[in-house]
């Protein structure tokens, strides 16, 4: 009898905690309007993708073109001129062929790509990005477009 009692009490007592898991990711998500893009880049495709595992987070997942760039690396390098006049510190990608940086404070962290550059980390299992996103790369290197791809994720603060 005494061992109904104790699992009734476990189960009052952790449904709570356990409820909240999924919001504390929800939570922790970063939102579009804290996305610094450079100026000439405009979002065609986002998404916000959640990982509910032990640590979980939610990522905004974007593809951005440049119209007045010449070419995907040059919006590159206009966005990470531009990261680097809001104070945002360069860091490592999860690949050799992605750049990233930590907002001030480190609250916010964002890794870039070219379309090219994310689409073939996602064609050898580097990385994983959700189909919206990977089928907006692939119409954007289709169309010639200079294109980069955006991840922005809460930092380790």
């Amino acid at each position: 009898m005494k061992r109904w009692w104790i699992r009734a009490l476990l189960v009052l007592t952790l449904t709570p905690a356990l409820a909240g898991c999924g919001q504390s990711a929800q939570s922790r998500s970063p939102d579009l309007a804290g996305l610094p893009l450079t100026n000439g880049a405009r979002i065609v495709a986002d998404t916000r993708r959640c990982d509910r595992g032990a640590d979980p987070y939610c990522a905004l997942q974007v593809v951005a073109v440049g119209g007045r760039y010449l070419s995907s690396t040059a919006l590159l390098t206009g966005e990470s001129h531009h990261l680097d006049s809001l104070g945002w510190s360069r860091g490592n990608g999860d690949t050799g062929l992605e750049q990233a940086a930590e907002s001030p404070g480190r609250k916010l962290r964002l890794i870039y790509a070219t379309a090219a550059a994310d689409l073939q980390g996602i064609d050898l299992g580097w990385i994983q990005r959700s189909p919206l996103i990977t089928r907006a790369l692939s119409r954007v290197m289709f169309d010639r477009a200079p294109a980069m791809s955006l991840m922005l994720e809460t930092g380790s603060s």
